[in-house]
């Protein structure tokens, strides 16, 4: 089994990651950070540099994330999927048998996320897997 982390430098994730570290860490788990990197639609050159750009962007971010959980001593790997963030949690959660996927949120109205299509409210509609909700802190 595994935690899997939804980590995007959002102002949600830094708790988010805390939280993810202690629960991996509770249950002598390893950690798997993901970032969901939905590509652009397919428009030549202006493409690419997109697709680039938000990867290593992804790919940044995951290994600050990964530096504080190797700190912690809580074993963790990065996937950058190419997929929406909603959807590249589950795929990741059905690969690495989670226990539990783990998002920050910070601080969107329920109607907000139902409109436009929050990833916590896709996750809490559609996995399988049990999802812990992270709110920032004040």
């Amino acid at each position: 089994m595994s935690v899997v982390l939804g980590y995007d430098e959002s102002p949600g994730a830094a708790r988010a990651l805390q939280i993810a570290i202690e629960v991996a860490a509770a249950y002598d788990e390893p950690l798997v950070l993901v970032y969901g990197a939905a590509p652009p639609g397919p428009t030549g050159e202006e493409y690419r540099a997109a697709y680039d750009a938000v990867r290593q962007a992804g790919r940044s971010g995951l290994q600050r994330a990964l530096a504080a959980a190797d700190a912690a001593g809580v074993p963790a790997t990065v996937e950058v999927i190419d997929r929406a963030p909603a959807q590249a949690l589950i795929e990741a959660a059905a690969r690495h048998g989670a226990r539990v996927i783990v998002v920050g949120s910070w601080g969107e109205s329920p109607i907000r996320g139902a409109l436009l299509g929050s990833t916590t409210h896709k996750l809490l509609h559609l996995s399988s897997v049990p999802v812990l909700c992270v709110p920032t802190e004040d």
